[in-house]
């Protein structure tokens, strides 16, 4: 069981500096915030958001799969799998998903122990994967709407003013995008620990103890400030070349976003919805500057996380 909640922790770390991108390109890459000084500000508030509510690790402990066939083993092979996609996509650089790689290994694991009739797919379906595909396409159109908004009511002010003003603006922006991937993201692990305890005989029905979230909380925050450089360069430049009003609406669109999941308890997923984000406040901008192939090759991590995590998982379930 120990060793269970030592990899959901490990995964939870992974977590924080893959997705630390998420909370921070868009203000590092308009220079609203020195690298340093956004990755300080995101740890702090992810850990903040952590405590924001448990409604997400519910729905991640016991709305995935049926909680009598959970072991430790398979909790172990979910976490692996989930763990070994992470650090796959980070050294590509890819912003995929932390939420669907465990959401993956939750599945692969759980089929691999019992089959098909563990997984609770209505489940899957109504909090995973419809607000997996409505969260980017809510968050292109909130971020468009957003943009659209400031071209027309700050058309004659001039350039050097305004974007002085939303790098300001940004500051909170991108410390909402922070405490709203804490709301979502550090819950995640919490289901997985709380389920891990609950088979292991801690306790006698599935709950979430708070020594569970302020140990996932502080490990997330460790892990953002370790930082995800890599994948930083690829929300922040390589899908479009973000000015201060631009990332002001994304930021402004994606933490809309992730907390009405949070509250709603679906773990959905923030690179998604700031990927989507920062592509629609660029194509209400210019659509020819977004540079969709990269947008094309996200789209396409994203598909493959799922099955990617599941079958390592599954993998590792028959081996361990």
């Amino acid at each position: 069981m120990w060793v269970v909640v030592g990899a959901a922790l490990v995964f939870t770390f992974t977590n924080g500096f893959h997705d630390t991108a998420n909370a921070v390109a868009t203000s590092v890459s308009t220079r609203a915030l020195t690298p340093r000084t956004a990755v300080a500000i995101a740890a702090v508030m992810n850990l903040l958001g952590a405590f924001a509510s448990t409604a997400v690790a519910r729905t991640v402990g016991s709305g995935l799969i049926t909680t009598p066939i959970v072991t430790q083993r398979l909790m172990l092979a979910a976490l692996i799998g989930a763990i070994s996609w992470n650090l796959l996509t980070w050294f590509m650089g890819l912003p995929s998903s932390s939420s669907y790689a465990l959401v993956g290994g939750l599945v692969g694991a759980g089929m691999a122990a019992g089959g098909t009739r563990v997984v609770i797919w209505h489940g899957l379906w109504d909090t995973v994967l419809l607000p997996g595909i409505v969260s980017p396409l809510s968050g292109f159109g909130m971020a468009a709407i957003v943009m659209l908004a400031l071209l027309w009511g700050l058309r004659r002010v001039r350039p050097a003013p305004l974007n002085r003003a939303f790098r300001r603006l940004q500051i909170v922006s991108g410390s909402f995008v922070a405490f709203a991937h804490g709301a979502n993201d550090a819950q995640k692990t919490m289901g997985v620990i709380a389920l891990s305890l609950y088979a292991g005989g801690e306790y006698s029905h599935f709950e979430i103890p708070w020594q569970v979230q302020l140990s996932s909380a502080v490990v997330m925050a460790a892990g953002t400030y370790a930082g995800g450089w890599r994948i930083m360069r690829t929300v922040g430049h390589r899908i479009f070349n973000l000015q201060p009003p631009q990332g002001f609406a994304a930021e402004t669109a994606a933490s809309a976003v992730l907390l009405w999941a949070a509250h709603r308890g679906f773990p959905i997923s923030t690179t998604h919805v700031i990927t989507g984000s920062v592509t629609g406040g660029g194509a209400i901008t210019r659509l020819s500057a977004v540079r969709w192939a990269v947008a094309y090759n996200i789209l396409l991590a994203w598909v493959l996380t799922l099955p990617a995590a599941a079958a390592t998982a599954a993998l590792c379930y028959l081996v361990i």
